[in-house]
């Protein structure tokens, strides 16, 4: 699963070594942190060519840095993209691609179910600069085929989808899409690069919340987006410089390098602790129901097969009584921490109904397929049956 299909490097080797040379950095084995924010020009001519884009060279630390540039050739070869650029959060790698794609008058088609912040971007944010902004379920290709027009820039979405584990067909979407021109983004922060690469699936772009399971501690904020070199390009001096100004520091980028020597280990854990949680949970008689593609349940289970390697880390599912049920459980929680983000060495659990997706109303919240009971569960790194005892007596108390 960790290997591609060609002669290369397997994926965690590559996640340890490609881009960097031990010798050239003096011997050192761990890459260094670059801590500038400004580069010097040996002579006037020199700066003037890497103004112009006519040299190979650093300016200054908003538009690239030695350390954050080792991050973009590593994830970008791990996503099997021509470039990346990482930043500094991941709404900041969406915002930053959006605002240099489109333009007044366009068109976003996009999943119903999204992240509460990407929601509240487009709608609250990239509506009122006359983006056209359209939810749609995407797990049903044919929907897209019936609401795609000349308008349409890019299609949006989530595989696996935060929160509730809703699984988009990468490639039948990418094929409806390339006949209209459109793009297609796709944000695989859930499964990493590891589990799923949307952009040999035929995605234009992918972005990560590199906050989550490529840093892999909780201890850092980035983004990253992977894509073609010269949309890349477009998107480092416009969308980043100018536009969000979401740049990474050295010092993440270094740590984001760290996580990345660890992703494919974790994720293994991530996978099996999940595939046990929501076993255990599946069955329970609180519970109306578990969404977790490695279940024989999940309806989605032969796309799962086909687009990801492995089921992932994240565990939805509802529970009977609704919001006051999904609050009575979280309360309960003595191991698994409350709290938001997902992806870090400790298993986290969040109510989205009053947490991640409080943006939307509870109106919003029914159309767009988030139930009041729903938590979310991220997987952590501890032992599976400490975990299965705290869900157990949490579930107890609803």
């Amino acid at each position: 699963m960790s290997r591609s299909t060609d002669d290369r490097r397997g994926f965690s080797t590559r996640a340890i070594h490609h881009g960097y040379d031990a010798y050239a950095g003096d011997g050192a084995l761990n890459p260094p942190v670059y801590m500038s924010s400004t580069y010097t020009f040996p002579t006037v001519a020199d700066g003037s060519a890497r103004f112009a884009g006519e040299q190979v060279g650093y300016v200054y630390s908003r538009v690239g840095n030695p350390t954050t540039a080792l991050l973009e050739q590593r994830i970008a070869e791990l996503e099997g993209g021509e470039a990346a650029l990482v930043t500094g959060s991941g709404m900041g790698a969406t915002t930053s691609l959006l605002w240099t794609l489109l333009k007044p008058g366009d068109e976003v088609i996009a999943d119903k179910t999204l992240y509460g912040c990407t929601y509240a971007y487009f709608n609250h944010g990239l509506a009122r600069f006359g983006v056209k902004i359209t939810h749609i379920d995407l797990t049903e290709p044919d929907n897209l085929a019936r609401a795609i027009s000349e308008k349409t820039r890019l299609i949006f979405f989530e595989t696996p989808a935060n929160p509730n584990m809703r699984l988009v067909d990468i490639a039948a979407v990418a094929t409806i899409a390339r006949s209209h021109d459109a793009k297609v983004v796709v944000d695989n922060t859930y499964c990493t690069p590891y589990l799923q690469r949307p952009l040999e699936l035929g995605a234009d772009y992918v972005v990560h919340s590199a906050t989550k399971y490529l840093g892999g501690h909780g201890d850092l904020i980035a983004g990253a987006i992977v894509g073609p070199k010269e949309s890349l390009d477009e998107v480092r001096f416009y969308g980043l410089k100018d536009m969000t100004g979401a740049v990474l520091s050295s010092q993440d980028a270094f740590l984001v390098l760290r996580g990345l020597k660890t992703l494919a280990l974790r994720m293994d854990r991530h996978c099996q602790n999940a595939q046990g949680i929501a076993e255990f949970i599946a069955d329970h008689p609180k519970v109306e129901v578990c969404h977790f593609p490695g279940l024989a349940s999940f309806p989605q289970r032969e796309l799962a097969e086909r687009q990801m390697s492995a089921p992932g880390g994240m565990v939805a599912f509802e529970l009977k009584g609704g919001l006051e049920a999904g609050c009575r459980f979280m309360n309960a929680l003595q191991l698994i921490t409350r709290a938001v983000s997902l992806g870090d060495a400790e298993s986290l659990a969040q109510h989205p109904a009053s947490m991640t997706h409080s943006v939307y109303t509870p109106e919003e919240r029914a159309a767009h397929l988030i139930n009041e009971g729903l938590v979310r569960l991220s997987a952590g790194l501890e032992d599976l049956d400490d975990l299965l005892g705290d869900i157990d007596q949490a579930l107890a108390n609803v």
